[in-house]
C-alpha cells in the first residue's frame, strides 16, 4: 500500500526500470551473449545511482534474468552467444530510493518463424489484458480469469509462476495468479504489484537447473513472457513501467 509521497518513489523507480529495460532490447542481436547484455544492465543501474535487485537476492549471481528459448523464467546470463530465430525474456528489477521497480518482456532475435511470434504477441495480450482486470474493489482472480480466457483461443499452457506485490520490498502479498483461482481477497487503490504471465507451447512441467534458479520447460517448447509493475486506482490501474 501507498500514500502520496511512496507513489511518487515508485514511480521513479519504475520508470528507471522501464528504461534500462528498453536499453537491454537493444542489444539482442545474434552473436551477442546475455553476459554482455547482464554488464551493460548492471551498468546502466549503477550510473543511475540504483542497484540491481536480483543482484545477491537469495544467492542470484548476476544483475539481470535472462530466459532464452525453453527457459521459463529466471536464467542466469552466461557465455551463451544469442543465435538468429531465438526469443528472449529480459527481466528487469532496481532498487531505487527504497522501492523496488519491475518489468520484463520477450524479444526476438534476428528472424523468428510466425508461431513463435504468434506466442510472444499473445503473451504480450495476455498481460495487458490482466492489466485491464485491475481496479479498486475488483478480485483478483479476475485477472487469471481474463488472461485465461484469452490463452484459450490459442491452445497455450499458462506456467505456474505468478506475480507479486512489489514496493519496499521485492517480493511480497498479494499473490497474483495468471490462470483460474479460487484464492480470496480484493484489490485497493493504492497497491502495486507485477503482472507477469508466462506463457508455453507446451506442457507446463518445468524443471528447476542444479544453480537453484534457472526453470525450463520439461518438453523443451518454448516460452513467452511480458511484465509490468501496476498501481491499482479506483477507475483502474496505472502501468508505472509503461516505457
Amino acid at each position: 500500500m501507498h500514500d502520496r509521497e511512496s507513489i511518487v518513489h515508485m514511480r521513479a523507480a519504475c520508470e528507471l526500470a522501464a528504461r534500462v529495460l528498453q536499453y537491454a532490447g537493444t542489444m539482442v542481436k545474434p552473436s551477442v551473449t546475455t553476459d554482455e547484455i547482464d554488464r551493460a544492465v548492471h551498468q546502466m543501474i549503477i550510473d543511475a545511482g540504483a542497484y540491481p535487485s536480483p543482484l545477491g537476492y537469495g544467492g542470484f549471481p548476476k544483475s539481470v534474468c535472462t530466459s532464452v528459448n525453453e527457459c521459463i523464467c529466471h536464467g542466469i546470463p552466461d557465455s551463451r552467444a544469442l543465435r538468429d530465430g531465438d526469443i528472449i525474456n529480459i527481466d528487469v528489477t532496481i532498487y531505487l530510493n527504497g522501492y523496488h521497480g519491475d518489468t520484463s518482456r520477450t524479444y526476438l532475435c534476428g528472424e523468428v518463424d510466425e508461431p513463435t511470434k504468434q506466442l510472444v504477441k499473445v503473451t504480450k495480450e495476455c498481460m495487458l489484458r490482466g492489466i485491464s482486470a485491475c481496479k479498486h474493489g475488483v478480485s483478483f482472480k479476475a485477472i487469471g480469469e481474463r488472461i485465461s480466457e484469452h490463452v484459450n483461443k490459442y491452445g497455450y499452457s499458462i506456467d505456474p509462476f505468478i506475480g507479486h506485490g512489489v514496493g519496499t520490498i521485492f517480493h511480497s502479498e498479494p499473490i497474483i495468479w495468471h490462470t483460474y483461482d479460487y484464492e480470496p481477497g480484493f484489490m485497493v487503490a493504492g497497491q502495486t504489484f507485477t503482472i507477469e504471465p508466462t506463457l508455453s507451447m507446451g506442457s507446463t512441467r518445468c524443471e528447476v537447473w542444479d544453480d537453484g534458479w534457472t526453470a525450463i520447460t520439461v518438453d523443451g517448447s518454448l516460452n513467452a513472457q511480458f511484465e509490468h509493475t501496476v498501481l491499482v486506482t479506483v477507475n483502474g490501474a496505472e502501468i508505472l513501467t509503461k516505457c
